[in-house]
């Protein structure tokens, strides 16, 4: 990755943490034990991806503004809030995440239960107050909750919880994958164009860009389980094969599926050919995910 790119996403990433720092609520009062547990889960630490992919995407068509950071801040708290309910022992069971305790190991579950619901109304509080015009908050609105619900992440989640081992397939995997991890990273690209006013030729390459570059985050976060290091990504590995879990590594080996992920790459970086130079940083994501260790 070029300078440029570790800049860029550097900058967010410590812009997200102060903005972020700024609209949760201070924990004080009654409130302050899950308001408390809330900052512990959504500051400190993470990739800030979804965000970056937002902002990056206004920055193809204008300078940033306030309102972006805002929409950014807001998808980041509901992507906080997933994780915090995914490794809840109901679900995954991790006692680990971004290098630190897990909300109910660090608090206990009913906090953990709530820091999530909490992360998730905050994200729509957010919109609200947004400064933009009342049809782009709407639209923001309404696409986060989409995504956010059973036709995206939750019924992703629930697809993964609910269907057998042996019957799943990958045709059925990158369903799955579409909605419990793409979805978010599709609405971060959709809301990008959106805010930035894109005609609806640059939505739709926008979007494919994003279906791709999803499909090919949860394919590398798969190879990630059986070949990273839990120190560098600061949870633990090999919990899907602990779990009887089919993923594209199990289906596909694990060099089927970096072939996979990396033909994806190519793919996406297609998508963005009439963008031209603008596009470097997103060009530049791909091989940031594709080639992460984290």
């Amino acid at each position: 990755m070029s300078r440029t790119f570790k800049s860029a996403l550097s900058t967010c990433q410590a812009q997200i943490e102060t903005e972020l720092d700024r609209v949760l609520p201070p924990a004080r009062g009654g409130q302050a034990k899950v308001q408390d547990a809330m900052r512990y889960a959504a500051l400190g630490g993470g990739k800030r991806l979804r965000p970056f992919l937002l902002l990056e995407s206004v920055r193809l068509f204008r300078d940033l503004r306030p309102e972006d950071w805002q929409a950014a801040c807001a998808l980041e708290c509901v992507h906080v809030y997933s994780l915090v309910h995914d490794d809840l022992p109901c679900m995954d069971d991790d006692d680990l995440r971004r290098g630190k305790p897990t909300v109910h190991k660090a608090f206990n579950e009913a906090l953990a239960v709530l820091a999530g619901d909490a992360l998730l109304t905050q994200a729509f509080e957010i919109l609200g107050s947004m400064d933009a015009e009342d049809e782009i908050k709407i639209k923001l609105i309404s696409g986060l909750a989409k995504a956010s619900g059973t036709l995206g992440m939750i019924g992703g989640q629930v697809i993964d919880i609910s269907v057998e081992e042996h019957s799943r397939d990958e045709a059925l995997i990158t369903e799955l994958q579409a909605l419990k991890t793409g979805a978010l990273i599709s609405y971060a690209v959709e809301a990008g164009a959106l805010l930035g006013h894109a005609v609806p030729d640059q939505r739709e390459n926008l979007a494919a860009y994003a279906r791709d570059l999803g499909l090919m985050f949860q394919i590398t976060d798969d190879i990630l389980d059986v070949e990273g290091d839990a120190d560098l990504m600061g949870k633990a590995t090999r919990k899907d094969e602990n779990l009887g879990k089919a993923t594209f590594v199990s289906i596909l080996g694990l060099e089927g599926a970096k072939e996979k992920a990396r033909k994806l790459g190519i793919r996406a970086k297609s998508r963005l050919e009439g963008f031209g130079k603008r596009a470097n940083i997103l060009l530049e994501t791909v091989d940031f995910v594709l080639e992460r260790r984290n």
